[in-house]
Parts: structure tokens; C-alpha cells; sequence
């Protein structure tokens, strides 16, 4: 993501939510910001009576925001989106200098303990999940990445000989090597055997490569095309790019896994709200539990993950175990 520190070109767009997209796209936000971003604006506008946005005032936004948080209900979450889409599109779109939108009250999200599940528990969830499902969600518990991590994996982010997983672009557009489970090696080799099938069905009937991330498509048009930037998890299926209109072969949806997840969930009888995310905090449970360092294994947005060998767990080379009681 860049940052806004230099003056920002001017936009060719002309209607307002195309000027909002274009913006964001600039600055290398993710598509789920957009699309975030697009609809709140959106929904902002018409709320207000399809008026242009550079009449609206604090006290249209103001009125905006308490509609959603009595009226609508939202979550602290959704209500803190709400305003951040504002917040850019004035400042970042529209480029107008509103200090009242800085004055605006953000309301507090309340911390609370995450979801864990037990090791019990997950191998249950496990035993109905089958294929690519069975072995993202093992990927998942086994080194503690995100959902959106796991998905955009590369070929070339697997190396087996060193054993290690690169996660690039994470949270904070920051890359990291995590340890690659031992267990899970050979799952992950037949994967990369199914992915090739695709890739090499894709070279035959002269498909687009695989999306790039950021101006890679523009500095390297053939990379996209090359094995090592395939996707590790590679939808079945073809889909139009949202952003570029160029149909192409995406990695697995999200939506596709979370659905499959849930019903996993159901069927081993579970009543914890368990999500996919539910994984990364039992993975780190799990090593608090067994003794290692919590300034290793922080159980929060901002945790830095290490591993530890057990199902589907293996060792980093900087983890530091204590004893139960802390002791060094």
C-alpha cells in the first residue's frame, strides 16, 4: 500500500464512486477495502438523498452514522468501517480539508476473548472435511496463517527443502517465513500435482495467467503464465477479474472454504460460533498451553506465530520454551 505522502494525481474519472475506486487503486488498497469503501460512500449518498457528497457536511455525517449505530444496529466494527470509507473519500478523493471529520467520536470495539477450539475438536471438524478443504484447514491450524494468506500462496512460496512457507504481502504488507509442517509435506506435494494440472490445462488452451500482485503484471507481463506464480489452492473454475475484466483462473474463494467449514462445524457437533479464523487462535492456544514464551505466541490481530511440532505443528527456528510456570 502506498503512502499518501506525495500529491496526489489528479483523477480521470468523472462519476463519483469510479473517482473513489480509481483512488484506490492508486494507492494499492486491497479489493476488499474497495468494495468495503464503495459501499458505505454508496450507501452514504443515498441516504442523504442521492446529493453530491461535497455538499453533505459534519452534521450529514453525523446523522449517517447515528442512523447506523440506533436504527441499522451495527457492530463497532461495521460503524469504524463506515467512517474510515468517509474519512478516505473526503480526504483522499475529494481532497477537501474537513477537520470536524477528524472530531468525529469513534466508538470503542469491547475486547473480547476469541473463539478456541480444542485439539480434540479440531481433529473432529476434520474427520468432514475432505480433499483441499481437509488440507487448507490443517494448513490453517498448523501454522497459524489467515485465511486470505493461506489462499494467495504461490508455488514458489513453498519450499520443501528448507521447510519453510513464505507468507508475502500479510498484515502491514509485511512478508514472513513460517515453518512448513513435516506432516503435512507429502498432502501439500499432491496438491502442487492437482495445481500443475490446471496450470498445464491453462498453457494448452492459451488462458490468461494468474493475477499479479500490485505493477509485477505490468514490469513482467509473462510471469503471470510461469509455474511458480501459480496458485497452491487454484479454483476449479474460470472467473472474470473484478478489477481488470480479464477472465482468468483465481485461487479458491474464500467463501468456498468458509461454507465448507461451517458445515464441518455443524456435523461434528460443535456449538462454539467457530469460524476458519478460530484455527489461528487454537494454533496459538495450543503453544501457550504447552509452555512456550506468550511474547512468542500473542493471541491477537498483531500475534507473531511460532510452531510447535504435534499434528500438523511443526518447530520455528526461534521459538523459546519455558517450563508451565514461566520460570526461564
Amino acid at each position: 500500500m502506498k503512502t499518501a505522502t506525495a500529491p496526489l494525481p489528479p483523477l480521470r474519472s468523472v462519476k463519483v464512486l469510479d473517482q473513489l475506486r480509481e483512488r484506490i487503486r492508486y494507492l494499492h488498497y486491497s479489493l476488499r477495502t474497495e468494495q468495503a469503501y464503495v459501499h458505505w460512500v454508496r450507501a452514504f449518498i443515498r441516504f442523504h438523498g442521492v446529493r453530491h457528497p461535497a455538499t453533505l457536511g459534519s452534521s450529514e455525517v453525523e446523522a449517517f452514522l447515528s442512523w447506523l449505530a440506533n436504527e441499522r444496529k451495527v457492530s463497532v466494527s461495521t460503524h469504524r468501517q463506515a467512517l474510515a470509507a468517509l474519512l478516505f473519500f473526503y480526504g483522499k478523493v475529494l481532497c477537501t480539508d474537513l477537520p470536524w471529520l477528524q472530531e468525529i467520536g469513534r466508538p470503542r470495539p469491547s475486547r473480547r476473548l476469541p473463539v478456541v477450539l480444542t485439539p480434540d475438536e479440531v481433529v473432529r471438524i476434520l474427520g468432514f472435511l475432505e480433499g483441499e478443504h481437509r488440507l487448507f484447514a490443517q494448513l490453517l491450524y498448523g501454522t497459524g496463517m489467515r485465511i486470505s494468506e493461506g489462499l494467495q500462496l504461490r508455488v514458489k512460496d513453498l519450499d520443501f527443502d528448507h521447510g519453510t512457507i513464505i507468507v508475502r504481502e500479510g498484515k502491514g504488507s509485511k512478508d514472513r517465513a513460517l515453518m512448513l509442517p513435516e506432516s503435512l509435506a507429502p498432502s501439500l506435494r499432491e496438491q502442487l500435482s492437482r495445481a500443475r494440472a490446471w496450470w498445464l490445462k491453462d498453457q494448452a488452451e492459451g488462458r490468461s495467467g494468474v493475477a499479479l500482485p500490485d505493477a509485477l503484471e505490468r514490469k513482467y507481463p509473462r510471469a503471470g503464465h510461469s509455474w511458480p506464480w501459480f496458485w497452491v489452492f487454484a479454483q476449479h473454475t474460470h472467473s472474470t477479474d473484478p478489477r481488470s475484466g480479464v477472465v482468468r483462473r483465481h485461487h479458491m474463494y474464500d467463501q468456498t472454504f468458509q461454507r465448507a467449514f461451517k458445515r464441518a462445524v455443524e456435523q461434528a457437533g460443535i456449538t462454539k460460533p467457530a469460524t476458519p479464523h478460530t484455527l489461528r487462535h487454537s494454533f496459538a492456544t495450543a503453544l501457550l498451553r504447552s509452555g512456550y514464551d506468550r511474547h512468542c505466541c500473542k493471541v491477537s490481530d498483531e500475534a507473531a506465530f511460532c510452531l510447535i511440532q504435534r499434528p500438523y505443528i511443526s518447530k520455528t527456528l526461534l521459538t523459546r520454551r519455558i517450563s508451565p510456570r514461566g520460570s526461564p
